[in-house]
């Protein structure tokens, strides 16, 4: 069930977990006053595991240049 803020004009900012299906709060549950949903910056989305990383997606970078080929036959790559 998502959580969303709101604001209130006289409490400030709370957070109720509401439905999909619900519709949005027009009355503060504490003062009775207007309230006006958030968009929250807040997504919820949580990462499990080993993480993501720059070179997952990346193709190998050579060190060597263009053409592969180091000149003097000595590569760091090579090895």
């Amino acid at each position: 069930m998502p959580i969303y803020e709101y604001q209130c004009h006289e409490c400030g900012v709370f957070e109720k977990k509401q439905s999909i299906k619900e519709d949005p709060l027009k009355v503060c549950p504490t003062c009775n006053g207007e309230v006006k949903r958030l968009i929250s910056k807040n997504v919820g989305v949580i990462y499990k595991g080993g993480g993501f990383y720059t070179t997952d997606s990346r193709k190998p970078t050579s060190s060597c240049g263009e053409g592969g080929g180091c000149g003097g036959g000595s590569c760091p790559s090579a090895s």
